[in-house]
């Protein structure tokens, strides 16, 4: 029954540990049960056991190599549930009180990977100067223009997926929508391949560089966020 289903998945996301490794593994790469359980403090046999929960539960996927057990997000639909569930929330709380702490919420408000597309001050304005230019509507539909620019610029070749091409994921942090979809994760990948952006620690956090800055100013008119 569908409320049986329901009240199971809310009971996953019902654990702190489950929840801090869920939030981890949205920047869409494989981690080890060791490196998820340092991340959240709990012992690794606890992690362990917590993350069996979340890959029967279908948030999760598994793959072993050696004697190393790696998980990630099962896909983007459930970062997409992840993405919707923090917007639901509403404002975050403050960072904590420590200077660290401020800065590594500053940096992931400027900018972060949400599984394989950007998020942040720096997807929302990529987004909007794509939009502005007719390349997505207002409602983050592809256009022509705008897939002929991706493939001018980008080398994006539409793959032949039930994926939608495009669509919009609402920032948890802007409060506004950043462009997903097959075409946001390949913006978020070519970036990153042209070393226009960079991945600040093993966190979510990106930053953009200075020549990623000069590209992106001179491709869309964005400004550093």
């Amino acid at each position: 029954m569908a409320a049986d289903e329901l009240a199971d998945l809310a009971a996953l996301l019902a654990d702190r540990s489950r929840a801090r490794f869920l939030l981890a593994l949205m920047d869409g790469k494989a981690w080890t049960s060791g490196e998820l359980a340092d991340a959240a403090g709990v012992a690794p046999s606890t992690a362990s056991e917590h993350l069996t929960r979340l890959v029967h539960g279908g948030l999760l996927v598994e793959r072993r190599q050696g004697r190393h057990r790696y998980v990630q997000l099962a896909g983007p639909k459930q970062a997409r549930l992840l993405e919707e569930l923090l917007g639901y929330l509403g404002p975050t709380a403050p960072a904590g009180p420590t200077l660290r702490a401020s800065a590594a919420d500053q940096a992931l408000r400027r900018g972060r990977t949400c599984y394989d597309h950007l998020a942040g001050r720096l997807g929302v304005a990529i987004t909007d100067a794509m939009t502005a230019r007719g390349l997505l509507t207002d409602e983050l539909a592809i256009t022509d223009d705008g897939l002929a620019w991706l493939g001018d610029e980008l080398a994006f070749t539409p793959p032949g997926s039930r994926r939608p091409i495009a669509r919009a994921c609402l920032d948890w942090t802007e409060r506004r929508s950043h462009l997903a979809g097959t075409a946001g994760a390949h913006v978020c990948a070519c970036l990153h391949e042209r070393d226009w952006v960079r991945r600040i620690g093993t966190g979510r956090a990106v930053r953009l560089t200075p020549t990623g800055a000069t590209a992106l100013h001179d491709l869309l008119g964005v400004l550093p966020p």
